[in-house]
């Protein structure tokens, strides 16, 4: 599915170069075992639709949990069919289950061409930050940075 929705997201935004090196830096079997083993990602596919993962992300300064929305991807075939916002449902109630009741934040990196920057914001997210990421290969991530915060 990433070979579609990643490269449909990011075909008129990153170089060629670029795309084969995030698809091997994100998707690769290496990098999705670390991912779910050693990092705490948890996703959830709807085969032949779409996918989301989230992890923990340590702790916020005042004590709250903090996650990071690490992907959320629709395939072209079934975007505004309430899919996103499905998976960003989905990834709030594991946050939620996580954090055990408490109050928490929500973070994700979005680049700064990225259409869907109107969609998160629709959702209740806001631009907390932004900045140029070293990826490795020489390549960055020129993201915004959305949160939102929920009780």
């Amino acid at each position: 599915m990433a070979e579609i929705a990643f490269r449909d997201t990011y075909r008129t935004i990153l170089s060629p170069e670029q795309m084969e090196y995030m698809m091997d830096w994100m998707y690769s079997e290496e990098s999705l075992e670390a991912q779910i083993l050693d990092k705490g990602h948890i996703y959830y596919i709807v085969e032949g639709k779409g996918y989301v993962s989230i992890r923990p992300d340590g702790e916020l300064p005042d004590g709250r949990p903090l996650f990071h929305l690490e992907k959320i991807y629709v395939l072209p075939d079934f975007k505004g069919q309430g899919l996103g916002r499905m998976f960003f449902s989905t990834a709030v109630e594991e946050a939620r289950r996580l954090a055990g009741g408490r109050p928490f934040r929500i973070e994700l990196n979005v680049n700064r061409s990225n259409p869907a920057v109107g969609f998160y914001e629709h959702l209740g997210m806001s631009r907390a930050r932004e900045g140029d990421f070293p990826i490795g290969g020489g390549f960055y991530m020129n993201d915004y940075i959305y949160a939102i915060e929920i009780d």
